[in-house]
């Protein structure tokens, strides 16, 4: 039985197609005209639609084109006595139209028609459905391979002294070597559907152990955090007691943009890494619209401010008052402040000068993939060599 929506300003043939219908089993509601139909159409959900071309605005075509859009799955099947026919070839390969039926028609072709209509869309579910399936599948064997091989690393990349420009800690950003999951936002995302974050997080504290031995002793790690890692205590204890002798260097990133705070155990899970000794930080700072909520909640060590408001601050004072009001109230709170995506030596001066006590970005250094076996990162202050004034490409 399908749900059918017939749509004619005549009310004999409306109500004839309504019998005709009813008594074929399917479920039938009529409308006048195209704005009885779209009122309708907004409130119920229909499988297929039987509408006349020539009604007072909007017209049989006018309507089926805003069904597509209100309710896609609708097979939408025009009636017309007399047709514009480019018009309504136009709306056959737009999509608008599923058939097209002339006038005067047998009562039998008005129901073959629907029958037939609604059994193609049926199988066109059903492959579509069974693609989906199938390429769900294939992701999760990718990321399968992903996760299993040696196909994830860390690639690092300096934070420096606003003022001396020592470096005093990498942050590590997650890369991949994988055919399709090549990027860290595809293979998080893919994480995300699969329910995998947490074999995921294993990972990237692997690759994090790999990483501490490239790095001076005097440097922190900054370490990017998926608040879906926190919703269960005991794997958050698990996972972090192999980071645990590196705790005090190791400072654990939550993005202001994300949902840390919706987590159901965030606190718990944060209250055990800060017992433990790793500090946290707020990245993202000023992308979204919950930052004071996360500052207060989360109580980070470091707050880090979004390259939206870094790019070409040195000409812009409102970014620039944004930054100082920023640093004022790091220092307020004991937190230190990392300004990020820095590319030219004039931004770095301007953010120095507004009291911001880090600095990260191309200026300083691009993310490189160290291994152990390549000899220590370096710890002293960094040479800058760009021109003044000119973006790192």
């Amino acid at each position: 039985m399908a749900r059918i929506l017939v749509v004619d300003d005549d009310p004999g043939l409306r109500n004839v197609l309504r019998t005709v219908l009813i008594r074929c089993g399917h479920q039938v509601e009529v409308a006048e005209s195209g704005s009885d139909a779209l009122q309708k159409a907004t409130r119920d959900s229909y499988d297929a639609a039987v509408v006349d071309y020539h009604m007072p605005p909007p017209n049989g075509l006018e309507l089926l084109t805003r069904l597509r859009e209100i309710q896609p799955r609708c097979v939408r099947l025009l009636m017309s006595g007399t047709l514009d026919l480019p018009v309504v070839m136009d709306a056959i390969n737009n999509g608008e139209v599923t058939r097209v039926i002339q006038k005067p028609f047998q009562r039998q072709v008005i129901v073959n028609a629907l029958d037939e209509a609604i059994a193609a869309r049926g199988r066109l579910e059903e492959l579509y459905i069974g693609a989906r399936h199938e390429a769900f599948d294939a992701q999760r064997r990718q990321l399968e391979e992903c996760l299993s091989a040696d196909a994830l690393s860390l690639a690092l990349q300096p934070i420096v002294g606003a003022g001396d420009l020592i470096v005093r800690g990498y942050e590590a950003l997650l890369r991949s070597t994988h055919p399709a999951l090549d990027t860290a936002m595809r293979v998080v995302a893919a994480a995300e559907v699969h329910d995998m974050l947490d074999r995921l997080a294993d990972r990237v504290v692997d690759c994090a152990l790999h990483a501490l031995q490239t790095l001076p002793t005097e440097v922190n790690l900054f370490i990017n955090v998926h608040p879906g890692e926190l919703a269960d205590v005991d794997k958050v204890r698990n996972r972090f007691e192999r980071l645990a002798p590196w705790a005090h260097r190791i400072i654990l990133e939550f993005t202001e943009r994300s949902q840390v705070l919706q987590i159901l155990n965030w606190r718990a899970a944060a209250e055990y890494l800060t017992g433990a000794g790793f500090r946290l930080a707020v990245d993202d700072l000023g992308s979204g619209y919950n930052s004071l909520s996360v500052l207060a909640e989360l109580q980070p060590s470091f707050a880090k401010v979004d390259m939206s408001i870094v790019r070409n601050i040195d000409r812009d004072e409102r970014k620039q008052r944004i930054v100082e009001m920023l640093s004022r109230f790091a220092k307020a709170t004991n937190i230190q402040l990392i300004v990020e995506g820095i590319e030219t030596e004039a931004e770095a001066a301007v953010i120095h000068r507004l009291g911001a006590d880090l600095m990260q970005g191309y200026l300083f250094g691009r993310p490189t993939t160290s291994k152990p076996d390549q000899g220590p990162l370096q710890s002293q202050a960094v040479t800058i060599r760009s021109p003044r004034h000119t973006r790192i490409p």
